[in-house]
């Protein structure tokens, strides 16, 4: 008999983004997708306010938009093998015991593809970049509540609205605030109604997929995706009107009655992307290496 894809797709589509997860925050663009690819507009440079003006006519000026055009990642898991796909089927715990693997790869690979296209390439004032000025561990400096609040200002700088703001952390920043006040932060990364609490203005997450930096000439730039991991690791910041995700088509092969493994072979594919809108609004905090 075989599979009915419908019943595994949507058993793998069931809470992909679960409530504590930072992507839940970004601004949803999938009413935008079309064959698996995403077109925006970049918006462009905002108007100014008059105040009390006395001249008139008001001066007519062109907003210019770039259009652009992006190709939606496409994610794809190794295939499984599935002895008896009929009995799974009709029983939801085996079903979600084989469909949990293959969600939770796609979701972990989608997440870490996102922090890395939200972390900013280099420090600027719409794209702030600070650095840890804790004790030494090992060969990073720890990350000190000093930390965030220096990220706050640099956005307060970049005129970066205040009410979504979001710090997704890297596992070990997380440890390093809870060694430096543990009342402080024993809360900030619990989730309430959907929502984390805040700290500096930050609604805070944790995730162990995160971006990477090099120094090059004094300055920091961000690594590669899939490039070599270092001590400079980073937690990533975010205000959600300036990121994007959209997610397409997911889709399920299978081969039935596979005649050298006697059993049918299932596996999944997933089309997202996570990017900044308009190159805004994203920061880090990036691990000072003391090797330098």
């Amino acid at each position: 008999m075989a599979i009915n894809k419908e019943i595994w797709l949507n058993q793998i589509r069931e809470g992909f983004y679960p409530d504590d997860s930072f992507l839940q925050k970004l601004t949803n663009y999938d009413a935008f997708v079309e064959n698996d690819k995403i077109h925006i507009a970049s918006a462009g440079i905002s108007p100014k306010v008059l105040i009390n003006n006395t001249t008139y006519p008001i001066a007519v000026v062109d907003r210019e938009d770039d259009d652009c055009i992006f190709e939606l990642d496409k994610f794809e898991t190794e295939n499984t093998i599935i002895r008896r796909p009929d009995a799974i089927e009709y029983s939801y715990d085996k079903l979600e015991s084989v469909i949990r693997q293959h969600r939770n790869t796609l979701r972990k690979a989608i997440t870490a593809k996102a922090t890395h296209a939200m972390a900013p390439q280099e420090d600027t004032l719409d794209t702030p970049l600070v650095t840890t000025t804790g004790e030494v561990t090992g060969t990073r400096k720890r990350l000190k509540f000093a930390d965030i609040l220096a990220l706050k200002e640099r956005f307060d700088d970049a005129d970066i609205p205040q009410d979504l703001r979001y710090l997704v952390l890297h596992p070990k920043h997380v440890s390093d605030l809870l060694l430096e006040n543990l009342t402080i932060f024993k809360d900030i990364t619990n989730i309430k109604d959907g929502e984390p609490l805040k700290f500096a203005g930050f609604g805070c997450f944790s995730c162990s997929a995160m971006p990477t930096y090099q120094t090059e000439e004094k300055r920091l730039s961000k690594v590669k995706y899939g490039g070599v991991a270092t001590d400079s690791f980073a937690s990533v910041a975010f205000y959600s009107e300036e990121v994007f995700k959209a997610d397409g088509e997911m889709y399920m092969y299978a081969s039935y009655d596979d005649p050298r493994e006697r059993a049918t072979i299932v596996g999944f594919d997933k089309r997202s992307i996570v990017l900044p809108i308009r190159g805004k609004g994203i920061g880090a905090i990036v691990s000072a290496s003391v090797l330098e």
